[in-house]
């Protein structure tokens, strides 16, 4: 469906004469007749290798087959560029190929202005003016009923200015699309189609839609609104961080799925306030009780804890030890082990659940507003991969379109397939070997430790607090933390190779597959040291006389007399917050860093002296994966709030603290750092909201595994009512109930501690966690 406008007058490849850059304005989006808008951006630099005369021929057809489609370009030399070697193709789509692919694409447009009134949804909302966006900002455009475009039709549209009837991000959605679909020519038999495969052979260096405007200042012209100026002042700003977004601009400058993004993030926010406001609370009633605790008491009292003595914790270096001094890590252990522990639990079970259902009605709603009932998928994703066809020998016609298209049979994928699951089978181990590595380290220092503040006199002073049980936990987790960034950085890359490797058809089919690959590898490298701490460790110890031993080498882990809990939330809070420092820093930071450097080696002006294109050229590429890192890293964080959340009820407000500060780095890096994506369509956060079911479902189990195996609730719960007899102090002898005797002359002699026993009331037995048994 071209248009049939006659273009030939436009074939000629020439570059224009050149002009005096002065005469233009610097930040100007027109071409140079000031009239025509510049909805997309090539660039080039023309190369001096063998295969440059191939790469000027493919640009030669390219671009001619452009203007038979009735596109108007419009060619920069690379003398007028500041680097004096970049060549700028400016691309403008005139009004009769907008109305021609506005019907292809069937995009929906203005036929009437809209009479029902804009729902207001908070009844207080009136309480919540500080929070609110002028009206202006926060609906920039008035509601149109609308319909998809008909050129048939074209007089019942409200088409008042043909200029401004298709927005921006509609026009460089057009344009994209003819782009992605234009040929360039025949090689070795092969029809050649698609900018993307340009790109990929380094004819172009870059495509590209032009922002607004620069982003510190107002448009000059009043015909001309600056949105890209108007967001960085209302929503890409640090100082804004407890304002709304305004979700209708940023739909209308980036595109829905970009737009419906920012609508989940800041929807996930909103919920995390009621999570973090309880969770915030129990913490409270854990720390108001603390000194109260009748089991903390106990260890701490002179008299029963400093009388129990207790079993050393491995063997021949380790001497026996006193269980009073392990007091503060008893009251530490009980601010998030305590009877609000179950109640926030099963209120994370319902949380959990209610924010799902939520979210479907707002996504819901969100179709109607943003006219998306009807929507097909995006065109760009369903089309086939460059990389698909290259590798088809075959076609085969498909039963909708009726067209011949590339075809690769089952069998021959079959090959990528297993090499493709022995990768991630591969991978999978050596995650689980870098966790059994992290043990065996704990297990080996463990000893070390034990021994060296025993021996080291200036360490006595700290012993009631700083463990060896605590140095152990706090150098294993940093070191856990440490190896899981740096496999994270390893296997993004082999994920996408794997996924490459499978040739997937489409985008749609590349972007599913990857999700679940990536997914895969960050759930089992980010979780399985909780999973480990939660469900695993000290469990199988066996007990004094016949341990269990890793390897037969070392003795397997015990948890602290206080539980393994506090370890639990030593582990997640030291991974989750590292991962939310930085990743907010090397969101930050890296584009900063490397539009910096593009700049510094091919500029010798300011910013503020040279063209807009030249300007955005310069800026990060978002990428077709853009949106998917930031969906990983908010599901992810997602599983750190419901998977463990039992043991840690602080979890959703460092979740809630990282979520404000991330809406707004996304924010100023769209809006400052990098180039303008290409808008484009989408109705639903896709396949990572049948993983939020998924992690959803796993949560329920996980939290009510802690609360039963791992917290010492239910213990207490069992003592409280079928052991204790003392009705004023119901949990009065718990801690002595606990524990098990067991008698020193039956340790065999390789476990018997070397040095001399530093204990004189107890020298026939001591004690041990009933848990050996």
């Amino acid at each position: 469906r071209m248009g049939t406008r006659d273009t030939s007058s436009l074939i000629s490849r020439e570059p224009e004469p050149s002009f005096q850059r002065s005469e233009q304005s610097k930040d100007s989006i027109f071409f140079r007749d000031g009239t025509r808008q510049i909805d997309f951006v090539l660039s080039y630099v023309e190369d001096t290798k063998k295969d440059s005369e191939l790469k000027a021929e493919r640009r030669r057809e390219f671009e001619q087959n452009l203007r038979k489609t009735g596109l108007e370009l419009e060619i920069e030399d690379k003398s007028n560029s500041e680097d004096g070697k970049t060549f700028f193709v400016k691309i403008h789509a005139p009004w009769e190929v907008l109305l021609t692919y506005a019907e292809v694409l069937g995009i929906k447009m203005p036929i009437k202005l809209s009479d029902i009134p804009r729902p207001n949804y908070l009844p207080l909302s009136y309480m919540l003016g500080p929070v609110k966006l002028p009206a202006t900002v926060k609906y920039p455009h008035p509601e149109y009923f609308t319909a998809q475009f008909s050129r048939p039709r074209q007089e019942l549209f409200l088409i008042e200015d043909e200029a401004t009837f298709f927005p921006s991000s509609t026009r460089n959605r057009i344009v994209y699309y003819i782009l992605s679909r234009c040929p360039f020519g025949v090689e070795e038999g092969k029809k050649k189609i698609g900018i993307e495969r340009l790109l990929n052979s380094s004819t172009y260096l870059s495509a590209y839609p032009l922002h607004d405007g620069q982003y510190w200042k107002p448009s000059k012209s009043p015909t001309h609104i600056n949105e890209r100026y108007i967001l960085r002042q209302n929503w890409a700003r640090f100082s804004y961080f407890y304002k709304e977004q305004p979700l209708d601009l940023i739909r209308d400058y980036y595109g829905e799925k970009i737009g419906i993004y920012f609508v989940f993030l800041g929807y996930y926010t909103e919920m995390l306030l009621i999570a973090a406001l309880v969770g915030l609370a129990c913490f409270i009633y854990g720390l108001l009780s603390m000194e109260n605790n009748q089991t903390s008491m106990e260890i701490c009292d002179p008299n029963i804890g400093g009388q129990m003595i207790m079993c050393p914790l491995c063997d021949e270096v380790c001497d026996y030890w006193r269980l009073n001094t392990t007091c503060l890590h008893s009251k530490f252990s009980h601010l998030f082990d305590n009877e609000s522990t179950v109640f926030f639990a099963i209120f994370m079970g319902i949380w959990v659940t209610l924010f799902l259902e939520f979210w479907k009605q707002r996504q819901a709603r969100l179709e109607y507003e943003w006219d998306l009932v009807d929507f097909e998928e995006e065109q760009q994703q369903l089309q086939l991969r460059p990389e698909f066809e290259a590798m088809c020998k075959l076609k085969k016609m498909n039963p909708v379109t009726k067209e011949m298209e590339p075809y690769m049979p089952l069998c021959h994928r079959i090959p990528w397939y297993f090499v493709s699951g022995t990768t991630v089978t591969f991978g999978m181990g050596l995650l689980l070997s870098s966790m059994v590595s992290i043990i065996v380290y704990r297990l080996s220092v463990f000893a070390t430790f034990a021994s060296f503040m025993e021996s080291e006199a200036t360490l006595q002073n700290v012993k009631s607090f700083f463990t060896p049980q605590l140095a152990t936990n706090l150098s294993g987790s940093c070191l856990n933390c440490i190896a899981i960034l740096i496999l994270n950085f390893f296997y993004e890359r082999i994920s996408a190779w794997i996924t490459k490797m499978e040739i997937p058809r489409t985008y749609q089919e590349y972007e599913s597959s990857l999700t679940l690959k990536m997914f895969l590898f960050q759930f089992v490298n980010y979780y399985s040291a909780c999973f480990y701490v939660a469900f695993f460790k000290g469990k199988l110890v066996g007990y004094p006389g016949k341990y269990t031993y890793m390897f037969n080498l070392w003795r397997s882990e015990e948890c602290d007399p206080a539980g393994c809990l506090v370890e639990l939330t030593t582990q997640l809070t030291i991974i989750m917050i590292a991962k939310q420092l930085f990743g907010n820093i090397h969101e930050a930071f890296q584009p900063l860093i490397f539009n910096w450097w593009r700049r510094r080696k091919s500029r010798t002006n300011s910013e503020k002296l040279y063209s807009r294109w030249e300007q955005d050229n310069d800026l990060q590429v978002f990428g077709q994966l853009g949106l998917f890192y930031e969906y990983l890293e908010t599901v992810i964080q997602f599983g750190f709030v419901t998977l463990f959340v039992a043991s840690f009820p602080l979890a959703p407000l460092f979740a809630l603290i990282n979520n404000i500060m991330e809406i707004r780095v996304d924010a100023w890096k769209l809006t400052t750092q990098y180039r303008r994506p290409v808008a484009a369509k989408a109705h639903s956060i896709g396949i990572w909201q049948d993983i939020l079911y998924g992690m959803a479902i796993v949560s329920v189990a996980t939290n009510a595994f802690i609360v039963a195996f791992t917290s010492d609730i239910i213990p207490r719960l069992v003592y409280f009512y079928a052991y204790s007899k003392n009705s004023t102090e119901p949990l009065s002898g718990y801690v002595n109930n606990s524990l098990s005797v067991f008698l020193i002359d039956d340790f065999p002699n390789h476990t018997v501690p070397m040095g001399k026993k530093d204990f004189i009331t107890c020298s026939t037995s001591c004690f041990c966690l009933n848990s050996y048994w």
